[in-house]
Parts: C-alpha cells; sequence; structure tokens
C-alpha cells in the first residue's frame, strides 16, 4: 500500500492547516483540555480520511486478453444494452461502477491495446447515480482496441463531491490491462461500454475491486463481426483461358493449374467447313490448268 501521487497537494495542505489550527487552540486556550483532546481527535479522523482517500494498493495483474477488468473499486450500479452515441455509434452493453468516498480512487485499464479515441468534455456535477451523468456530467472518454480489433469503450464521470478528474492517456497510447489510466479525486463513477455477445459474469450490487474483479469475458473478433456485419456469400467465378495455336486437325493437352495440383484437358479445335459445290469448283479449274501447261512443258524438254 502506498500514497497515491495525485494525493500530495492535498495531504501537504491538510497537515499544514491541521498544525496552524492546534497550535493557535494550544496557544489561546491552554487551559481547554478537553477541548484540545477533542480538536487533537477530529484533526487525526480528518488526516486518516485524506490518507485512505489517495491510498494505492499494491497487487499482482493477470492480462488476458479475452476478458475484462474492472476499472476501479465499488459496487456494479448499472448492467443494461443502450446505445453509444458519442464514438462507437452501435448498440453496447453499459456496465457502471460506483465509487464511494471510502473507495480506492485509482482508474486501471480494462484491457489491453492501443488508444484509438480520447476527449475530455466539461459538464455538470450531477450526483453519480444519476441517470444522465454519464452524458452531463464532467468526464472523460477513452476507446481502447485490443489485438484482435475488439474496441472498449470507458468513461470517467465526476460527480457532486468529486470534481477533479485526472487522466494519464492520450491518443496512439499503448496500454496494459489493469495499468492506471486516470484518478478521480473523492469518488464518482466509470461507466464501461462493451460490444454485444460480451458474457458478463458481475451482477448489480456486486462489490468489485479495480485491477482484479473480472467484469466480462468478451467475444471473438469473429463473432464481434458477425454481429456487425451481413454474411459475405462466397460467389463462384468461371476462368475462361484463351487456346493456343495448334495445327489443323490436332489435338493439344491444356494443363490447368489449381492450387498445385496440374489437370490435362484435351483442345478440340474446330475446322471450318467448306462449302462443297464450291471446293469442287476449285479443284476442276485447277485440274484444267494444269492439263493446259502440260504439253508445252514436254515439248521445250523434246527440243
Amino acid at each position: 500500500m502506498t500514497f497515491h501521487k495525485e494525493g500530495y497537494t492535498s495531504l501537504a495542505i491538510t497537515v499544514l492547516f491541521l498544525m496552524v489550527l492546534n497550535a493557535l487552540i494550544q496557544f489561546y486556550l491552554p487551559q481547554a483540555h478537553t477541548l484540545k483532546w477533542i480538536i487533537y481527535i477530529l484533526s487525526f479522523m480528518f488526516l486518516a480520511v485524506i490518507v485512505q482517500f489517495f491510498r494505492s494498493p499494491f497487487f499482482d495483474i493477470s492480462i488476458d486478453e479475452t476478458t475484462v477488468l474492472c476499472p476501479a473499486d465499488g459496487k456494479v450500479v448499472v448492467i443494461e444494452e443502450t446505445e453509444e452515441t458519442e464514438y462507437l455509434k452501435d448498440k453496447r452493453i453499459q456496465l457502471s461502477v460506483f465509487m464511494s468516498p471510502v473507495n480506492v480512487h485509482v482508474n486501471r485499464n480494462p484491457i489491453s491495446g492501443v488508444v484509438s479515441y480520447f476527449k475530455y468534455h466539461k459538464g455538470k456535477y450531477l450526483v453519480a447515480w444519476h441517470p444522465k451523468s454519464s452524458t452531463e456530467n464532467e468526464r472523460t472518454t477513452v476507446v481502447v482496441q485490443n489485438s484482435e480489433g475488439v474496441s472498449v469503450l470507458f468513461r470517467q464521470i465526476a460527480g457532486a463531491l468529486a470534481r477533479r478528474i485526472v487522466w494519464y492517456v492520450k491518443e496512439g497510447d499503448i496500454v496494459d490491462q489493469g495499468q492506471q489510466f486516470g484518478f478521480i479525486k473523492f469518488g464518482s463513477r466509470v461507466d464501461v461500454f462493451l460490444p454485444l455477445g460480451t458474457k458478463i459474469l458481475v451482477n448489480i450490487g456486486d462489490v468489485v475491486k479495480g485491477g482484479r474483479t473480472i467484469l466480462a469475458e468478451l467475444p471473438s473478433a469473429a463473432n464481434n463481426l458477425a454481429q456487425a456485419a451481413p454474411a459475405i456469400k462466397s460467389v463462384p467465378v468461371e476462368v475462361l483461358s484463351t487456346p493456343t495455336e495448334a495445327p489443323v486437325g490436332d489435338e493439344e493437352p491444356t494443363v490447368i493449374e489449381n492450387e498445385g495440383h496440374q489437370q490435362e484437358l484435351p483442345l478440340v479445335i474446330d475446322h471450318p467447313k467448306v462449302d462443297e459445290p464450291k471446293a469442287e469448283k476449285k479443284v476442276t479449274a485447277a485440274k484444267k490448268t494444269a492439263a493446259a501447261k502440260a504439253p508445252k512443258a514436254k515439248g521445250k524438254k523434246e527440243e
């Protein structure tokens, strides 16, 4: 257990204030023993509250890309299907954890991946359990996409008492599951928006621990894509090949390669049909020409 860095200023101011208060009581009311003891006790209690507000426990974190870790200590107050309208623009399962002033206020990444979106929103300070606090209060929105392409959105939401949100991430950062991504002073609420098909492992009213409690099991990227897009049908494609030239009357095998296998198919060349009467006329004319030239050739030979 350590004291979180976000509490250094608050702790210093508290200690200084209590020291001055007790010094004044001791100086101006030295005989008021009962009052002094009351002030001492109240001072100690107030200091203890500040220390527990900013405590930061140490523990081992088991990273699992198929699961969603709880981002904060607190109680589960919302589990419902809703429309995420800021970035994802689709239906999601919203899971909200309320942090009371006595809880650890460290916020941790629910999954590992790349920060694909971050935005800080100024807003109101409604009580954390108000239905509109998720969209109207001061808040930050973070989206992390894991190695399988599954995106999870989560928000830090300020409340009526907690009026300061601190964050440590920006777009493009590579983050680890369970790593600190922010801090909300004096408690409030964290919302997590999970893909449809996620298996929720907690119930409303459960007390959860940030970085230790497993909230849900994520669907695979294939299932997530199947829910978001219609099925793609395979269409057979006919491949047309141009036959190579071959001598008339011959048949040559054509080799078709398909994924490492060869298959031989006969290449059949159709000969053009010839009009028979025209063919006969051409043959007769050729014979007459040859007969007319024959005597002349013989005469020349005899001379």
